[in-house]
């Protein structure tokens, strides 16, 4: 039963994380002479021109590679679920690690999540009296939140106690957006900017699973165990295969993705984001709200376990006789098909659609251009990502400079939800060409497979073409 038990938690977990798959790179808010700062504030020009403080330089991305951005991050770093014993990588539920070494690496409440944004083509230039640029992008993002008595029920096993793993959830969403921005000084207020970014977004997928309530008291004279689960899928032709129980019930045992066409889009909406930026003697204040707005998914798929189940083990009584009706192997399997029952959920079909707000941001600076050497610029960023149970915020304390009409640079410390980090960024830009290289969270030790062993790193990447 103990392995039942940890089978059922960890493989949860597991399918959680594969089955659902920093899309801006706070490094470069403060730089000028990055491409893509208006990602971050619709007021922010352009100014990979030769000139460094031009707002208005006009430029075309490489397609696919104008501005690559791929992140992780969380709280649960990869060290704290694999150990070394004699020299082999284990998981943490390797007899050779003791409880204390793991329980002592995982916090209350562990998250893990991932984020990809690929620029297929973008442009800019100067019209309608103010600066626009136009972008494709694709965008994904995963997040998923794992309570620490989640580790200790798989670690321990059955150790007569009481867990309580609710929101353990996991959340995927991925579409494609179409964005128009406009930005422009405004002459009656001097040193005043705005701008303003509309996006078209093509849904492709969303997943959302959230155990609602996980509950198992292990005791000596009996076991219990609630639970309440339900996952929403929105993914093409996605099917739930079933298996059936003891009990003659169908229940979701996996997902089938084949057949032509079981990817696309199945989903429409609109997002906004908005942005202002104030000079004032040497300071410079910004605030941007990002991605406001919602997709509407089509054709959403649930599982569900329809409300709390519950199961009780009271009534089970063990015979020494093995060819007894309840003997102790017939019981014990009895037992363990119950407290699988906990995890088999119902296949609803379709629900229809439903509709999911992309993970707005909220963005709040303060620059400062030194008097003595006005290449040189401080900045201060606020950012909170507004998603739920998912949500997290980040100050970041960053020190640019622009020696060079060809080359700026920037170098940063961050402190937030998924702890400290240091940043940087690297941009050369001519009249002709820019490319820019940068890390919102460098990376620290690394395994063989050069996966970071912290959970948090980034690579910002891009080749535009300024004119």
């Amino acid at each position: 039963m103990k392995r039942i038990i940890r089978n059922i938690a960890l493989g949860g977990f597991m399918a959680a994380a594969i089955s659902l798959p920093a899309q801006n790179t706070n490094s470069g808010y403060f730089l000028e002479g990055y491409t893509y700062r208006y990602q971050m504030n619709p007021a922010f020009g352009n100014g990979t021109g030769n000139d460094s403080t031009r707002t208005d330089a006009n430029f075309v991305s490489m397609p696919g590679l104008g501005n690559l951005n791929v992140g992780v991050n969380g709280t649960l770093n990869l060290s704290s679920v694999l150990y070394n014993v004699d020299g082999r990588t284990c998981l943490f539920t390797n007899p050779g690690v003791s409880v204390a070494e793991v329980m002592g690496n995982i916090h209350d409440k562990n998250r893990i999540g991932a984020d990809v944004r690929v620029n297929v083509l973008s442009a800019g230039f100067k019209a309608w009296g103010g600066y626009n640029t136009v972008s494709i992008n694709a965008r994904a993002s995963v997040a998923a939140s794992v309570p620490g008595s989640f580790f200790s029920l798989v670690k321990e096993g059955v150790s007569n106690r009481t867990y309580d793993i609710k929101n353990l959830s996991a959340r995927a969403i991925g579409y494609g957006e179409l964005a128009l921005n406009h930005s422009r000084d405004v002459r009656q207020v001097p040193g005043l900017r705005v701008g303003a970014a509309m996006k078209f977004l093509v849904g492709v997928a969303h997943v959302d699973a959230r155990f609602n309530e996980a509950h198992l008291t292990l005791g000596t004279d009996g076991w219990t165990g609630t639970s309440d689960a339900d996952i929403y899928a929105n993914l093409g032709k996605l099917q739930f295969e079933h298996d059936t129980n003891k009990e003659g019930r169908e229940y979701v045992s996996g997902v089938n993705m084949d057949g032509e066409g079981s990817v696309g889009p199945n989903g429409f909406g609109m997002a906004f984001d908005l942005g202002a930026s104030y000079k004032w003697k040497d300071f410079e204040f910004s605030l941007a709200v990002l991605d406001l707005g919602w997709i509407s998914y089509a054709d959403t798929k649930c599982a569900s376990t329809n409300g709390v189940r519950h199961v009780n083990t009271d009534a089970y009584i063990f015979n020494v006789d093995n060819d007894a009706t309840n003997s102790f192997e017939k019981e014990w399997d009895r037992l363990s098909d119950d407290l699988g029952a906990l995890y088999q959920l119902s296949d609803n079909g379709n629900v229809g659609s439903r509709t999911y707000s992309p993970a707005a941001t909220l963005n709040v600076g303060v620059g400062y251009a030194l008097p003595v050497y006005r290449k040189l610029r401080f900045g201060v960023l606020s950012s909170t990502r507004l998603a739920g149970r998912y949500s997290w915020t980040e100050a970041r304390v960053s020190a640019n400079v622009a020696p060079a009409k060809c080359f700026s640079a920037d170098a940063n410390v961050a402190f937030g939800t998924f702890g400290t980090s240091f940043g940087w960024l690297l941009s050369f830009h001519h009249t002709g060409f820019n490319m820019f290289v940068g890390m919102d969270h460098t990376l620290g030790k690394v395994t063989k497979q050069f996966v970071p062993l912290s959970s948090n790193a980034s690579v910002n990447f891009g080749i535009n073409f300024p004119f």
